[in-house]
């Protein structure tokens, strides 16, 4: 029985998995992520207070890079052509966190799942970065794949 860990070959070494043969299709994924704070420190970004400027839009930006880099981040990523990376944060003042989504998509090989990963992650550690002299005791927690569509295994949604 073959081992559904694909970045390991038979003899149990890491490797980059060969594409070459897979259909190019439009592939398309969503993620997201959550940072709690203080009520504070979430008025500063509402507010744009922060001494560091407009929070929110740095850490898109930051995002959106992020998933043009994930394959300089994680070793066995394959490079891949975006096409689009569309990055939103969503306020939840009941909470005192910062939502963050991620659609990210290509014309390709592989999926896109960790690019969208690495976005929602990234634009949450900038928006840590930016607060942190107000509130170091931010959580930054589920992060997750809400949804892939195309390739060989379709689409998949996340259970909610």
């Amino acid at each position: 029985m073959s081992s559904p860990l694909t970045h390991f070959d038979a003899q149990g070494q890491a490797h980059m998995v060969d594409v070459a043969a897979k259909d190019v299709t439009h592939r398309i994924a969503r993620a997201s992520g959550r940072i709690v704070m203080q009520a504070a420190t979430l008025a500063l970004i509402t507010g744009g207070t922060a001494k560091k400027g407009d929070v929110l839009g740095i850490a898109r930006i930051a995002a959106i890079q992020a998933a043009k880099r994930t394959a300089d981040l994680i070793p066995l990523c394959h490079p891949l052509p975006l096409t689009r990376v569309a990055v939103e944060f969503e306020i939840d003042a009941a909470e005192n966190a910062v939502h963050c989504s991620a659609q990210v998509e290509t014309l390709g090989r592989t999926g896109v799942e960790m690019e969208a990963l690495t976005a929602v992650q990234i634009g949450l550690l900038t928006i840590y970065d930016m607060c942190k002299a107000a509130d170091r005791g931010m959580v930054m927690g589920q992060i997750r794949v809400l949804e892939k569509h195309g390739g060989k295994s379709g689409d998949w949604v996340a259970a909610v």
